[in-house]
């Protein structure tokens, strides 16, 4: 064996962060539309719960509209408030 190779019992933990930035602001999205489910269904888990912002990266500000548009089309069965599997 070389000094090249090298190995390790445990793999070598590399924390690669992505950049987390807020896409709608990226965008340029100024109104959520609460009636466009394909668009609210990606900001949802396979349970139907919201995704938090730490998770999405998206401002305070778009998170409280998001919440806003995914609570109205839920009150007007557009998106359902439980699923399993949704996706």
């Amino acid at each position: 064996m070389s000094q090249n190779d090298i190995r390790y019992l445990t793999p070598i933990n590399i924390d690669i962060k992505k950049d987390k930035y807020c896409r709608f602001k990226k965008s340029g999205i100024k109104f959520i539309d609460y009636k466009d489910a394909n668009f609210l269904l990606k900001l949802l888990n396979e349970q139907g719960k919201i995704l938090p912002r730490r998770i999405t990266g998206t401002s305070a500000k778009y998170q409280k509209r998001v919440n806003k548009a995914i609570k109205r089309a839920r009150h007007i069965a557009v998106l359902p408030y439980v699923a399993d599997m949704m996706r």
